[in-house]
């Protein structure tokens, strides 16, 4: 069977626009022949975007697809893809939690340990961790009201001093013994209820200590590969690769290289617009008169001569 030119061409352009599909598709990270699950959950508010990860481990398993408020229920509902090659139980849990102490938000899947697998569809379990900013102000809220009392002490403290000082009599005298005595026991009850304040506390104190204790660690980490850093050299080079990609866009815009040519060229987007539709009459015709391009001989009997129909739907 011959095929035709405009056949031939028609096939080229067709294996072209899918090629292009597909480059484009690679370019942005994307496999069009890698399928993937979607699952569906919900968080009582939305501190997501649809750039923020979804890792399994610390390794990036998904993406965010949607997240839509849910008139109904009042909350944040989130759908999500997940590679299908990843078989997790269906208790398992979706976690939000902080990727850093500058703020961004990201999802991990929690393994659960049930026996029935999740499937394509399904809606998985929230929960919400709470972040080291969280963790610090909920220690030092309850530190602070171990602090109320002793601040209390302090004041009835500095009232009895400030009456010893301006009563200047013998009765004042008197007074002021008495009030001695209340003072040492105001430092009494004030001694008290800062051991009150440390024993009730101290759980608090070494989590608060241990944390500063890490960020101050995290912290001289980071100032020390800072140091390392040529700052002046990744700037230049920054420099250099931000004059490249505009030298790169103003080439595109002025119709230089091939993918130049393929923006601005209108001569090949009117063929390729020419060529859709002749291959678009050549299927029609091809499905209305397929003898004349198909012949079929059982026996080796030489093709009898096409001869068009009256009607053309025969």
């Amino acid at each position: 069977m011959k095929i035709s030119r405009e056949v031939k061409t028609a096939l080229l352009v067709i294996l072209g626009i899918l090629f292009f599909i597909f480059g484009f598709n690679y370019l942005k990270g994307e496999n069009i022949f890698k399928t993937k699950n979607s699952y569906y959950t919900n968080f009582e508010y939305n501190a997501l975007t649809l750039s923020s990860p979804i890792t399994i481990r610390g390794n990036k398993i998904g993406k965010i697809d949607a997240i839509k408020y849910d008139f109904e229920t009042g909350k944040t509902r989130v759908e999500i893809s997940i590679d299908n090659d990843l078989r997790f139980p269906k208790d398992s849990k979706i976690r939000l939690y902080e990727t850093g102490l500058m703020g961004g938000n990201a999802l991990a899947l929690v393994e659960g340990k049930g026996s029935e697998i999740a499937e394509s569809g399904d809606f998985i379990a929230s929960e919400v961790e709470e972040g080291l900013i969280t963790s610090l102000t909920k220690n030092f809220s309850d530190i602070s009201t171990g602090l109320d009392g002793a601040l209390k002490s302090a004041d009835s403290l500095l009232v009895n001093l400030n009456t010893i000082v301006n009563d200047d009599t013998d009765k004042g005298l008197k007074n002021a013994l008495g009030e001695f005595n209340s003072t040492l026991k105001s430092f009494q009850t004030l001694s008290a209820s800062f051991n009150r304040l440390i024993t009730t506390n101290e759980k608090n104190l070494d989590g608060a200590i241990t944390n500063f204790n890490k960020i101050s660690e995290d912290l001289s980490v980071l100032s020390g590969g800072l140091k390392e850093v040529d700052i002046a050299q990744t700037v230049g080079n920054l420099d250099q690769t931000l004059n490249k990609v505009n030298g790169l866009l103003v080439g595109l815009e002025n119709g230089n290289g091939s993918m130049g040519k393929l923006l601005k060229d209108e001569d090949l987007y009117n063929n390729l617009e020419i060529a859709s539709e002749q291959l678009r009459e050549l299927l029609q015709d091809f499905k209305l008169n397929p003898k004349r391009y198909i012949h079929v001989s059982v026996f080796g009997k030489k093709a009898k001569e096409y001869t068009e129909p009256e009607d053309p739907r025969e």
